[in-house]
């Protein structure tokens, strides 16, 4: 496969059934009944609906990253992460949605945005996609301003970490969070001057 070919692309198929078989609190599970180009086979998945979501590497100039730590029940554990949420509001776009829950999450704003990947967490399985943006050039939110978190988000930790160390932390395995993996390994690589980032309105 020659490099520029190196690109994921849509695919139409011929749906004969579709049907949501779960209804729940923030996202549905849906069951297609579908058959590929060139065969008459029927293929059944079931698989997430998604409305997508954001994470955020915040960079600070000491070059620290914000990371939090929230409790993930599925997992049973306290995990370290990067800021994230849903694109759950209608009309927002993705850099919208980025800095509201930087803010949401951290009390923190940015000035300067930017792309550093797009990923499906689990594409066999769910049709979430995430957008991952670098934030630099941040700042405190005013405290007037600041959001009333609640639930798990209302026992957050944000911790500002060395990048080196979170950079370390992703490679021994003591974070395995995607969003952070991907993000920090990301970040990594546009700070050192390896790779550009993307525009913070690029396609996605």
């Amino acid at each position: 496969m020659a490099h520029q070919d190196l690109q994921d692309t849509d695919r139409s198929v011929a749906v004969q059934h579709q049907e949501t078989v779960f209804h729940g609190a923030i996202w549905d599970i849906q069951r297609d009944t579908f058959t590929l180009s060139g065969t008459d086979e029927a293929l059944t998945r079931e698989y997430i609906t998604h409305p997508g979501a954001v994470a955020i590497v915040a960079v600070d100039d000491q070059q620290r990253i914000a990371m939090i730590n929230q409790y993930r029940h599925p997992v049973r554990q306290d995990c370290w992460e990067i800021p994230a949420g849903l694109l759950d509001v209608q009309g927002e776009d993705p850099l919208a949605a980025a800095q509201r829950e930087l803010a949401e999450e951290t009390d923190l704003q940015a000035r300067q945005w930017s792309v550093l990947v797009d990923h499906y967490p689990s594409a066999g399985s769910s049709a979430e996609a995430i957008r991952i943006f670098l934030a630099q050039d941040i700042d405190d939110v005013l405290s007037e301003q600041r959001h009333q978190r609640e639930a798990e988000e209302a026992h957050l930790i944000l911790r500002w970490v060395p990048f080196d160390r979170a950079l370390q932390a992703v490679m021994t395995g003591a974070v395995r969070n995607v969003n952070a993996i991907a993000g920090i390994l990301t970040a990594h690589l546009v700070l050192t001057g390896q790779h550009q980032a993307r525009s913070a309105h690029a396609p996605f």
